[in-house]
């Protein structure tokens, strides 16, 4: 090659070698100010670096662009996977669920929790399982670029929107900064006379999340701080929580709160019915995860008490935010760090003897794969409004919602309690609390039942098979848990519990005791025999299930036809004495044999120890 060719092409790979350099840094000053649009744009033009590759898959994954999002990440985990952090994990897994790709994003987010994941199956549990099913439609409010955060003010709603195209763009999304708008609802449930809802209170940064006390003239909302500041290697601009009083027709003494601070943000006030609380979402100090729901008392002289998370039970590793608290004490709040279907869920919990209980996803009726959030009330507790960007944009949604009657379930199988082999053909039956049989089912070969409950009762679930113990255990359903109870029958066959019972090679299964003995030409109970069939009264007694035949054998001498009826009088004999002890006669069953079933078949040559040995009485197990 030509001397000059080879300096021009040594040239060109040095000057696109240092471009490339160039760019990345100016991508990631981009990225690190949180200017995501632009440098999105900028590492799409850049080589796959792990460095390029998963800022691209971030910029994209915080403006909610799930799509390209998903693309980035693909490509990152195809070159890179092995030295990713968990974090990466879990917003990929989450950019995959927000385009319903369920099967990548749960096998993504099962290598991230190492729990299984199926989201398909959970929106199916979830449908008998929440409280209420909604129906929600999109809101008209004469905007197209975003609204979000709603929340009740007299006779008119409050919210936040990106529609002041005169405020400043904000680099992370290129859209104007939020201010506070004030609209009328009308019947279709769409926003009206939509107007800035104060210039004292909206400024030059953003101002969203209002929160009203009962009499109009107090308000708490958050504000973005003007200036950034450098807190461990990022430059943040926090948000902070204020108040302001409405004095003759004007909001003022505006102030912030006390526990907000420069060094972490709070945000997303909201007071509870009686205006003592205030709940809110922060990342202060004492925070599980990025974000967490915390309250402050509000006392009569408008002091405050210290903030208190509300702990695991609410808040989690990840994201908790936007409370709202309804007048009976339940917390409707987002996350996207309990179970869900995907970026920000919205959850309820009730509050009861002092703890918010368990927290419960609102169901596939109202979320969705994206962030869903916002979540408010009116008092009526049976319509609302909500916040998503289910479309890409931040939107409000308004919502009605129906009781949704949830089925309770309890399931389970029937194994033997001793080898733990399935038990086809067993009775399972469902009793409530006084006894009484709900419903009963035989099961199949898979040995599996189910049945329907009711929630808040007590229920009682036998099993029951022939030869073996009926076991008998006792569930009690409530209003806020599984609705499947999954519950396996563990019964023992009666030879594995008695010593005296034993299943021979003929396939019986017999109880053995000692013989008992009668009187030449007798069928009289006499003492020996009574000790002997009371233990068998007894056992009867201990299993009140257990039905028994009593056969009753002679030896041959004498014809055929008299030791048929000697056999069956000293049988009958035999179940009259059990009864005389209790036991119904309808458990049992009296057979004479006569002769025609000797242990021995020794003929007219028999000894008299196998003549003894003939003249016998058996109890064979019939269930």
């Amino acid at each position: 090659m030509n001397k000059n060719y080879i300096l021009i092409y040594l040239l060109c790979v040095c000057s696109l070698s240092f471009g490339q350099k160039k760019s990345l840094k100016r991508a990631n000053q981009l990225f690190a100010n949180k200017a995501y649009v632009e440098a999105a744009e900028i590492y799409e033009q850049l080589d796959d670096s792990q460095e390029s590759l998963e800022n691209l898959g971030d910029s994209y994954y915080y403006n909610f662009e799930m799509k390209k999002a998903s693309n980035a990440y693909e490509k990152l985990f195809s070159k890179y996977k092995d030295s990713l952090n968990a974090e990466t994990y879990f917003r990929y897994a989450h950019a995959l669920k927000g385009i319903e790709d369920y099967d990548t994003g749960d096998q993504i987010m099962n290598e991230y929790s190492n729990l299984p994941e199926n989201t398909p199956q959970f929106i199916e549990d979830l449908t008998s399982l929440v409280p209420y099913n909604y129906t929600i439609k999109q809101v008209e409010s004469g905007s197209n670029i975003g609204d979000f955060g709603v929340s009740y003010f007299k006779d008119q709603v409050v919210f936040a929107s990106l529609r002041n195209t005169e405020n400043p763009k904000y680099a992370w999304n290129k859209n104007p900064y939020l201010d506070l708008y004030k609209a009328s609802v009308s019947e279709d449930k769409n926003l009206e006379n939509v107007e800035p809802f104060s210039e004292d209170i909206n400024s030059k940064t953003h101002e969203s999340n209002a929160t009203f006390t009962n009499d109009g003239k107090t308000m708490y909302f958050s504000r973005t701080n003007k200036k950034r500041i450098k807190i461990g290697e990022e430059k943040i601009a926090v948000i902070k929580i204020y108040r302001a009083e409405f004095i003759d027709s004007t909001w003022t003494n505006i102030t912030v709160m006390p526990f907000s601070s420069d060094l972490y943000s709070t945000q997303h006030p909201v007071l509870n019915k009686e205006n003592t609380r205030l709940y809110f979402s922060s990342d202060m100090p004492g925070a599980l995860g990025s974000f967490d729901i915390f309250y402050i008392d509000i006392y009569a002289n408008n002091s405050y008490g210290n903030p208190i998370n509300l702990g695991s039970t609410i808040n989690t590793k990840h994201r908790e935010q936007f409370p709202f608290i309804t007048k009976d004490s339940i917390l409707y709040f987002a996350s996207n760090g309990h179970k869900g279907l995907g970026g920000l869920d919205l959850f309820r919990s009730v509050y009861k003897d002092n703890n918010f209980e368990e927290a419960l996803n609102l169901g596939s009726t109202i979320n969705s794969g994206l962030d869903d959030f916002g979540f408010v009330l009116k008092d009526s507790l049976d319509e609302g409004f909500l916040s998503s960007n289910r479309d890409g944009k931040d939107r409000l949604y308004s919502f009605t919602r129906e009781p949704n009657r949830k089925t309770f379930f309890v399931e389970g199988e029937v194994r033997d309690k001793n080898s733990k082999e399935i038990l086809p053909g067993s009775l399972v039956t469902l009793l409530d609390e006084d006894g009484n049989i709900i419903n009963q089912m035989v099961v199949g070969d898979d040995a599996m039942y189910k049945f329907e409950t009711e929630p808040n009762k007590k229920y009682q679930i036998e099993g029951y098979r022939s030869f073996y113990i009926p076991t008998i255990e006792s569930i009690n359903t409530n209003d806020e848990g599984k609705i499947e109870y999954d519950l396996e029958l563990e019964i023992e066959s009666y030879d594995d519990a008695e010593e005296i019972v034993v299943t021979k090679i003929d396939g019986y299964i017999y109880i053995e005791l000692e013989n008992i003995y009668f009187d030449l030409n007798k069928w009289d109970i006499k003492p020996e025999a009574a000790k002997t069939l009371d233990v068998l009264a007894d056992l009867l007694m201990k299993y009140p299930r257990m039905e028994i035949q009593l056969g009753a054998h002679t030896d041959s001498r004498s014809s055929n036809s008299y030791n048929l009826v000697l056999s069956n009088n000293r049988a009958k004999a035999t179940l009259n004495y059990i009864v005389s002890k209790g036991i119904s006669k309808e458990r049992l069953q009296s057979k004479g044999f006569g002769e025609i079933l000797p242990l021995v078949n020794c003929g007219d040559d028999c000894t008299e120890v196998e003549h003894s040995i003939n003249r016998r009485c058996e109890f064979i197990i019939l269930k």
